[in-house]
């Protein structure tokens, strides 16, 4: 019997089933090594091949060269907001940043406590329902980089493809809730970052993707634990790792490689959205907040016609087995967030729901 609901929460999100069920077993005994995957000494040979899989997965996965660093770190996104301008920011120079969301917002909050911030675009004209467009975007003369949101998880947009910076200057993405949802090129960014809770695995360990030619560039004078270098240079096990983390990142990736790739994922993912979107285009109560050009295909927010009618939805939806449908505190509504791992049986089923509950509340 299944006893699982459908949680359709923003983060931690949903992990695939295979990779729960292994998890269970090597929490107990992993590798046959008599000791679980949460004991493991990350000095010892059992860890050293579990990171060393994730990273080769990950880097298969992700078409990642030999020019990339891949490292496991810990902090969340939040701290990379930090640690990005604190290692290629210098002083004197400007930053651009793309904001698109609570999370650039936050981004940029950081980055100003070491150097200057320039918005090169932003959609908080309209409640960052869109993103901007490319003629939008104004560049400073000589950005020490730029900065973007790939997905924004509040207001359930997404970028369909990445800005171009100007020629030199490196690209920086948070990408933590869409990061391997679709194919990506590597060879666009300078660095990538994402916080492993919504795509590949648990919290509490955070992906980075860097450049090489980068990991140098952060001043020497900065604590050890923020430079990238000390992470490239121990191959993440500087200090003691999240080592039950890594060991999920590498099995979702795994997990993915198995469903056929990054390729066949972002088409499951955009049938995913298709059955939500179709619905909400054609609802009569629930009426979706992003422009359709920017639509996300991880988040999907909507609102009814009335708060009253959304407390109403979210109690029912919760009793029916369909969780974490509460739109983020700061701005309310519905949100379905539909990671890689959420099953397209999940989204039928909660369209199905909301068809049901529609019927009910409209007259029709």
């Amino acid at each position: 019997m299944n006893d699982r609901i459908f949680n359709f929460g923003a983060g931690p999100g949903v992990l695939p089933e295979p990779v729960l069920h292994a998890a269970q077993r090597d929490l107990w005994n992993v590798a046959s090594s008599g000791i679980g995957i949460a004991e493991h000494s990350h000095r010892g040979k059992v860890f050293d091949a579990i990171i060393g899989d994730a990273e080769r997965e990950c880097r298969e996965l992700g078409g990642i060269g030999d020019d990339y660093e891949v490292l496991f770190l810990q902090g969340g996104a939040s701290l990379q907001f930090a640690m990005v301008p604190m290692n290629f920011l210098p002083e004197g120079g400007t930053a651009d940043y793309i904001v698109t969301g609570v999370w650039s917002e936050k981004a940029v909050k950081e980055a100003s406590l070491f150097g200057a911030v320039h918005e090169a675009g932003s959609s908080k004209d309209r409640n960052h329902c869109y993103i901007p467009a490319p003629d939008a975007i104004r560049y400073s003369a000589s950005p020490a980089y730029v900065h973007f949101t790939s997905n924004n998880t509040i207001y359930g947009t997404q970028w369909r493809t990445e800005p171009v910076p100007p020629a030199g200057v490196p690209l920086i993405c948070d990408a933590s809730s869409d990061i391997f949802s679709r194919p990506i090129d590597i060879s666009r960014y300078g660095l990538i970052y994402a916080g492993a809770q919504k795509n590949l695995g648990p919290s509490g360990v955070t992906l980075v993707i860097i450049r090489k030619d980068l990991v140098e560039k952060g001043p020497r004078t900065l604590p050890t634990m923020l430079q990238y270098r000390t992470f490239a240079k121990e191959k993440s096990l500087y200090n003691t790792p999240p080592t039950f983390g890594v060991y999920m990142m590498g099995q979702v990736f795994r997990w993915i490689r198995q469903q056929g790739g990054l390729a066949a994922m972002a088409e499951i993912n955009e049938e995913k959205a298709r059955i939500l979107y179709d619905y909400l285009d054609g609802s009569r109560i629930f009426r979706g907040t992003a422009d359709p050009e920017a639509r996300s295909r991880m988040n999907v927010c909507f609102r009814a016609t009335s708060e009253d009618l959304e407390k109403a939805f979210l109690a029912e939806a919760a009793r029916r087995g369909f969780e974490g449908l509460k739109g983020h505190r700061a701005i309310g509504g519905i949100r379905a967030s539909i990671y890689n791992a959420m099953p397209r049986s999940g989204c039928e089923a909660l369209v199905a729901f909301m068809r049901e509950f529609e019927k009910a509340n409209s007259g029709g």
